[in-house]
């Protein structure tokens, strides 16, 4: 892929290598005209399931002869997102794909974004739809409920027991589905219980002691269970570290390139994820399609992954997630 400009995220502002776009009607600084241009907004940079998201949409844009500028705030703030946005905004990229760190938040700033001409689509955790043409689940949240609910019952002893919850932050739109979707496939596993779920903000520290403070809390869990790419690890160290690995088995959403030491050691033996790499490559085929004139209320190439149709909500699903 041919990226003209590099972009490295600070809290307050973009820091550009490479030649830095000016506020103007000319695109930024180094872009061939009339290449679509793709700004690609991670949750936060340093982030596993992230990169893997960058790669996939490295591989589609190359596909498509097309741009991704890939950005992020350091710590997945709302804050922090708005000023990556603006910055994207005053580059005139043609499209934009987010994973919000808030739903409502971002809204207003990818208005602005829209009525401007630039395509935005979410991904993985959506945006209000007043500030998106569509949004591309991963998977369905009933299926990653009732997948991640499964997983619990398969590690709890004869199905039964306490588990708890590591999610990433209270206002994450995807998190918070897949929890009621999780709570919904509790009616059909009455001997499971749900005792607690606790935020660690998908920053690894505070996921770590999060899950410590579970662990404490409610010595009789059998299995702890997080929906972040990044809370599963921590809490796999959390167990290991309280040397509870045997007794509480942990689950979830996760990379495995992250986790496969953990499998080794038991302390995760097995857990769920969709392919980052394929999001990011679904995500930017359809952010390059639209920006060259695609309508989301028809089916929508995703090139090797197929097509997907948008709902009346504006809301698509890649696939299922896989064991």
């Amino acid at each position: 892929v041919r990226v003209r400009s590099k972009f490295i995220a600070v809290p307050a502002v973009l820091v550009c290598l490479g030649g830095c776009a000016r506020e103007d009607p000319a695109p930024a600084s180094g872009a061939e005209p009339g290449r679509v241009r793709v700004g690609l907004v991670a949750k936060s940079l340093g982030n596993g399931f992230f990169d893997a998201v960058h790669k996939g949409a490295q591989d589609a844009a190359m596909e498509l002869d097309a741009d991704v500028i890939f950005v992020g705030p350091t710590t997945p703030t709302a804050e922090g997102q708005i000023e990556t946005l603006n910055s994207l905004i005053a580059q005139r990229v043609n499209a934009i794909a987010v994973s919000a760190n808030d739903p409502d938040a971002l809204a207003p700033t990818l208005r602005k974004a829209l009525d401007r001409g630039i395509k935005v689509v979410s991904y993985d955790s959506a945006v209000a739809p007043t500030g998106r043409l569509a949004h591309l689940a991963p998977s369905s949240d009933q299926l990653i409920g009732e997948t991640v609910i499964a997983l619990v019952a398969d590690l709890a002893p004869g199905g039964k027991g306490k588990f708890a919850v590591v999610s990433a932050t209270p206002t994450s739109t995807n998190q918070n589905s897949w929890l009621e979707q999780m709570r919904a496939a509790l009616a059909n596993r009455p001997g499971l219980e749900m005792v607690a779920v606790a935020y660690g903000d998908d920053v690894s520290d505070k996921s770590y002691r999060e899950a410590v403070a579970l662990l404490k809390q409610h010595p009789d869990l059998a299995v702890l269970a997080s929906i972040s790419s990044v809370g599963i690890v921590a809490s796999a160290k959390a167990v290991e570290d309280e040397r509870l690995t045997g007794k509480v088995k942990v689950t979830g959403l996760g990379l495995p390139s992250e986790l496969a030491g953990y499998v080794q050691k038991g302390v995760v033996p097995k857990f769920a994820i969709w392919n980052p790499i394929d999001l990011g490559y679904s995500i930017t085929y359809i952010a390059v399609n639209l920006a060259r004139g695609g309508d989301a209320s028809k089916p929508v190439s995703m090139g090797r992954m197929g097509e997907v149709n948008f709902g009346p909500d504006g809301v698509g699903a890649m696939s299922k997630p896989f064991i």
